[in-house]
C-alpha cells in the first residue's frame, strides 16, 4: 500500500479530534466503572471478588492484546482496525449494560477490553501517519497525551453524574453514541494507512505476546489476594518471564517480526518507555489510593469525589500541549526528567496527608505537582519513542507505547493496593483492640 496524500492543515486538527474521541473512549472506561461498583454490588449481588473482575477483566484483556491490536492495524489498514473496534466497543458496551449477572457483566467488559485493544493503538499510529510535519506531530502527540491524563478525573465525574439520575448501567451506555460519531467522522476524515510491505502474519510471536503480557498482568492482580510471595504468584511471573523471552528470542530470529525488539537498542525507545511505565505506575497508584481517602476516610458521595480530582485534569490538561514547546526549547532529556521530579515532589507531599488535611492546601498541590509532571512526562517520551520508528512501524509502536502505560498503571494498582492492605489493615486493628 502507497503512503496516502497529506491532509490539509485544518483537516489535520479535525483528524486530531476524532482520534482524540476515541482514545477518551477506551481510557474513560478504565475509571469510570470504579463509581458504579458499589451499586452493581448491591443490584447483582455481587462479591468483592466478582467486582474486582468488572474492573480487571477489561485490563486484563486490553494489555495482553495490545501489541496483537497494533499489528493487525499495521497489516489490514489502521482506519479499519479503529472502525471495527470502536463498532465491537458499542456492542459490548451494550452487554455489558444488559448484564443480569456478574458473569455476564465480567465476559462483556472482557470483550471491551478486546475491542479496546483494536482502537487504542490505532489512534496514535494514525496521528503519527497525519501529522508528518515533526513540530506538529509532536504538538499533537502532546494534545493526545491530555487527554490520556483528562481521562482519570473525566470518568470519576461522568460516573457520578449519570449515577445522580440512572442506573448503572449508563456508565456503559454513555459508550453508544460516542463511538457512533466517532465512527461517522472517521469515515469522513481520516485516511487509511498501512504498512505497505506485505509480510506473513506472525501468528506465534502474536499468541507468546498474549501470553506473556497477560500472565504479567493477570498474576500482578491476583498477587494481593492471594500474596506476593505465593506459589501461584512465583509461578505467574516465572511463567511471564519465560513467555516474554520465547517472544524476544523469537522475534530476534524472524526476518519480518510482528515487533522488531531491537529497537529498544534505541535510548529513546527504551528510556521514553521506561519514563511512561514509571508515570503511569505512579499515577493509577495514587488515583486509586485518593478515591478511597476522599470516600472512606473524608465522606465524599461518588460525584463529590470525582470533582475533587478535577484540578488534576485541569492541571495535565494546561501542561501537556506546554511540555512540547519546553522540549523544543530545551530537549526532551531534561523536561522528562524535570515531570518525573515533579511528581515525586507531589507523591512526598500527598505522603503526610491526614483528616486534618485541608483539600484546597496540602491536597490540590500535590495533585497539581502530580498533574504538571505527568503532563511533562508523556507527550515528550511519547514523542522520543515513536519519532524513533518508521511510518510503516507506527501500529506496533504505538502499541508498544500503550502497553507500557497499561501494564504500567496496573502494577501500580496491585503494588500500592498490597503496600495498604499489609501496613493499613494491622494498624486498624491494633487501634481497635
Amino acid at each position: 500500500m502507497t503512503a496516502p496524500p497529506a491532509p490539509t492543515a485544518t483537516r489535520r486538527w479535525w483528524v486530531l479530534l476524532v482520534l482524540c474521541l476515541s482514545v477518551l473512549l477506551v481510557s474513560v472506561d478504565n475509571t469510570i466503572v470504579n463509581v458504579a461498583l458499589p451499586t452493581i454490588g448491591r443490584e447483582l449481588s455481587a462479591s468483592t471478588s466478582d467486582l474486582q473482575w468488572v474492573v480487571d477483566g477489561y485490563t486484563l484483556a486490553f494489555a495482553a492484546l495490545l501489541l496483537l491490536g497494533g499489528a493487525l492495524g499495521d497489516r489490514f489498514g489502521r482506519r479499519r482496525v479503529l472502525e471495527l473496534g470502536l463498532v465491537a466497543f458499542a456492542a459490548t458496551s451494550l452487554l455489558a449494560a444488559l448484564a443480569d449477572t456478574t458473569g455476564e457483566l465480567v465476559a462483556g467488559r472482557a470483550a471491551m477490553g478486546v475491542s479496546a485493544a483494536a482502537i487504542y493503538p490505532a489512534t496514535l499510529a494514525l496521528l503519527v501517519t497525519t501529522f508528518t510535519d515533526r513540530r506538529e506531530r509532536a504538538t499533537a502527540i502532546g494534545i493526545w497525551s491530555a487527554v490520556t491524563g483528562l481521562s482519570v478525573a473525566i470518568g470519576p465525574v461522568t460516573g457520578g453524574l449519570l449515577l445522580e439520575h440512572f442506573s448503572w448501567g449508563s456508565v456503559f451506555l454513555v459508550n453508544l453514541p460516542l463511538a457512533a460519531v466517532a465512527v461517522v467522522a472517521g469515515r469522513l476524515l481520516l485516511t487509511e494507512s498501512a504498512d505497505p510491505r506485505r509480510r506473513r502474519f506472525d501468528l506465534v510471536g502474536a499468541a507468546a505476546s498474549i501470553a506473556g503480557i497477560g500472565l504479567l498482568v493477570w498474576t500482578t492482580i491476583e498477587a494481593p489476594g492471594r500474596g506476593w510471595g505465593s506459589t501461584a504468584t512465583v509461578g505467574g511471573y516465572l511463567a511471564a518471564a519465560v513467555a516474554l523471552a520465547f517472544f524476544v528470542v523469537w522475534e530476534l530470529r524472524r526476518a519480518d517480526p510482528m515487533l522488531d525488539v531491537r529497537l529498544f537498542g534505541d535510548r529513546r525507545v527504551s528510556v521514553g518507555s521506561g519514563a511512561i511505565a514509571l508515570a503511569f505506575f505512579s499515577l493509577f497508584g495514587f488515583i486509586f489510593l485518593i478515591t478511597q481517602y476522599f470516600q472512606t476516610v473524608r465522606g465524599y458521595d461518588t460525584l463529590t469525589a470525582g470533582l475533587a480530582t478535577l484540578p488534576f485534569a485541569l492541571v495535565i490538561g494546561a501542561v501537556s500541549p506546554l511540555a512540547i514547546l519546553a522540549m523544543r526549547a530545551v530537549g526532551t532529556k531534561l523536561v522528562v526528567a524535570a515531570g518525573l521530579l515533579t511528581m515525586a515532589a507531589g507523591f512526598a507531599l500527598a505522603a503526610g496527608t491526614s483528616l486534618e488535611s485541608a483539600y484546597w492546601g496540602r491536597i490540590v498541590l500535590a495533585m497539581v505537582l502530580m498533574a504538571a509532571g505527568l503532563g511533562l512526562v508523556t507527550g515528550p517520551a511519547t514523542e522520543a519513542v515513536m519519532g524513533a520508528l518508521r511510518s510503516e512501524e507506527a501500529g506496533a509502536g504505538s502499541a508498544v507505547n500503550d502497553t507500557v502505560r497499561e501494564v504500567g498503571g496496573t502494577l501500580g494498582v496491585a503494588v500500592v493496593g498490597s503496600v495498604m492492605s499489609t501496613v493499613y489493615g494491622p494498624a486498624v486493628v491494633d487501634a481497635l483492640t
